[in-house]
């Protein structure tokens, strides 16, 4: 059993600014891209509006190609043939309307090399603005912490990727943080993350004049801002481990035939104990990470 790559999130700025590719060596390893703020990406969860979807294909074998909508930019999505349950997902959706989506991250590199980066999404589902909202804040937060991470490598000298575990950061973390800052020549502009974080902050606590500042590089900021102060829009009570605990008894419940628990009744139950779509995404991600559940295919979940 081969364990899922976590869905990383991520602003599309990030995503779209990101060229470096990691190439699999053998067959159905990963391929991976870099991010330029060191995220080490095969697949993403992204939210937004649905603005545009086309079916380029045909009523046999549809080929979607949509555009989704967040506060930095556009996500480009492509659903073909090998992603069944997605596009049956996306047919049935009306522009415009707020979704999530998870999937794996592909590129294409044009004539004049410009690398140009879509998303295959394995799963499509229609959300409402608090869960868009809930997204908004935590990818903010992540984006966040990879830029203090990257000021602090910055000023370190020669680190190592054991360094950088030791501080605190994943090993995905410090290898793809390390990898961006040899390969993309230089730092990334903060400034351009900045304007996102506080675009998405701003949306979130539009009764606040939330302004970032801008500086030129990380020297002085963003130290004295604390993200993570700012609470959720959710107001879900439920801490992570409470819903580890509340999502691993539900697995066991809809497990009635062996099969694992079927992944539409598990997000309506979330749903009744106040849990988002996008929570149980994240949920489920920590889950598999310790190796509690794992997904016998995309359409069921189950306990090991």
């Amino acid at each position: 059993m081969n364990a899922r790559e976590t869905a990383w999130r991520m602003f599309a700025t990030e995503l779209n600014s990101s060229s470096l590719e990691i190439k699999a060596t053998e067959e159905k390893s990963p391929s991976y891209l870099i991010s330029p703020l060191g995220a080490k990406v095969n697949r993403v969860l992204i939210a937004g509006a649905l603005t545009e979807k086309e079916n380029i294909g045909g009523d046999d074998e549809p080929m979607w190609k949509a555009r989704v909508q967040d506060v930095s930019g556009s996500f480009y999505i492509n659903v073909g043939r090998y992603q069944p349950e997605a596009s049956a997902e996306i047919a049935d959706l009306e522009v415009p309307c707020f979704i999530a989506a998870v999937g794996r991250v592909r590129t294409y590199t044009a004539d004049d090399q410009r690398v140009f980066v879509s998303v295959r999404p394995e799963h499509i589902v229609k959300i409402d603005e608090k869960t868009r909202n809930e997204w908004l804040l935590e990818t903010a937060k992540t984006t966040w912490r990879r830029l203090k991470n990257a000021k602090t490598v910055l000023g370190m000298a020669d680190a190592t990727e054991k360094d950088l575990v030791d501080m605190g950061m994943t090993p995905a973390e410090a290898f793809g943080l390390l990898y961006a800052l040899d390969n993309y020549g230089q730092m990334p502009d903060s400034t351009m993350y900045l304007k996102t974080i506080q675009n998405a902050l701003r949306m979130l606590l539009p009764d606040r004049n939330v302004d970032l500042g801008f500086p030129e590089d990380l020297s002085d900021e963003p130290d004295e801002i604390e993200i993570d102060a700012v609470g959720s829009p959710s107001g879900n009570a439920n801490t992570y481990g409470q819903m580890e605990e509340i999502i691993l008894a539900m697995l066991e419940e809809l497990d009635v035939d062996g099969k694992g628990a079927p992944r539409d009744e598990l997000e309506r139950r979330a749903e009744d104990e106040g849990i988002s779509s996008i929570e149980l995404e994240e949920i489920s991600n920590i889950l598999m990470d310790k190796g509690l559940v794992y997904e016998p295919n995309l359409r069921y979940l189950k306990r090991i």
